[in-house]
């Protein structure tokens, strides 16, 4: 294979960007200018920004979201492994091993340290 498949690709990029680039700069120059007071206000569903606030939330329950996407992801590559266990044999069997080992002690850390608790 030689550098000249790739050709087609590097002009689609280039390309890509030029307009994108390009449409850019016509939205930046023609665009008015105009601010107020009332647009650099952050706009919070309908409600005046200065006369309601929004309740603040626990830093765990965004912990515990995090955690569980973590461990969602990292259970997914079980799914691949499982299926090219017959194929990667006893190495992959003790690399799979060695992951899942990190991922208990893990788990255990967060769970020893609270994070897992919403009181």
């Amino acid at each position: 294979m030689t550098l000249s498949a790739y050709l087609p690709i590097l002009i689609f990029a280039v390309l890509g960007l030029g307009l994108v680039g390009l449409l850019l700069a016509i939205s930046h120059f023609r665009s008015k200018k105009t601010l107020s007071f009332s647009k650099n206000l952050p706009y919070e569903c309908g409600f005046d920004p200065l006369e309601y606030k929004l309740p603040t939330m626990n830093v765990r329950f965004y912990l515990v979201g995090l955690l569980f996407i973590i461990f969602d992801v990292e259970i997914l590559f079980l799914f691949p492994w499982a299926m090219t266990l017959g194929h990667t044999g006893f190495l992959g069997f003790c690399s799979m091993g060695l992951f899942l080992i990190i991922l208990t002690i893990g788990f255990i850390y967060e769970w020893v340290k609270g994070a897992l608790h919403w009181t």
